[in-house]
């Protein structure tokens, strides 16, 4: 195993447990609550947990156009356009929920196909403005879950305004916990 790989398994399980977590506590905001416009960048909770499903299934598609081959991916619901990145996904909270279990359960199948010489190796794609991007697809990979981690950061800013508390989030807190 190389070291970008073993990183990139360790935040796909953290996602996935992450996100289960902050789910769970979403779940229990009424349907209004979790839709209300509280200021987030993208206004709600539900529609910022929305655009994060929308950029990990774009980021799939990206990964699935470039390296054809990632088994992870044949017949995975990933995206290769949308209209703008608020779109929403699913209007139901619950089936938003099973479509994101659907794609933490892709993203750890698919960080399990990603060796050093593929991360290594140049992606080319162009950006919803039409601009192309160039880069090792490692930076992509590391990108896919920087941004959960940051817009999860204001889900549980927002779930905190509302009395929830999700727990530690920490990456680091995760490690030690899990490896107890």
């Amino acid at each position: 195993m190389g070291t970008h790989q073993d990183q990139l398994r360790g935040f796909a399980e953290y996602n996935r447990t992450f996100n289960r977590r902050l789910y769970e506590v979403a779940a229990e905001l009424p349907d209004e609550v979790r839709k209300q416009d509280r200021g987030a960048f993208f206004g709600s909770v539900h529609a910022t947990l929305n655009h994060i499903l929308l950029a990990d299934r774009v980021w799939l598609g990206r990964f699935s156009t470039v390296f054809p081959g990632l088994a992870s991916l044949q017949g995975a619901a990933v995206l290769h356009g949308f209209g703008s990145l608020a779109d929403e996904l699913y209007a139901d909270f619950d089936a938003l929920r099973r479509a994101r279990a659907e794609t933490d359960d892709v993203l750890v199948a698919w960080v399990e196909e990603l060796d050093e010489t593929l991360l290594a190796q140049t992606m080319r794609y162009r950006m919803s403005s039409g601009r192309e991007r160039v880069h090792p697809a490692w930076v992509a990979a590391a990108h896919l879950f920087n941004h959960q981690t940051h817009h999860r950061g204001q889900i549980t800013t927002l779930l905190h305004q509302l009395g929830k508390d999700p727990g530690v989030t920490d990456f680091i807190a995760y490690v030690h916990a899990t490896a107890a």
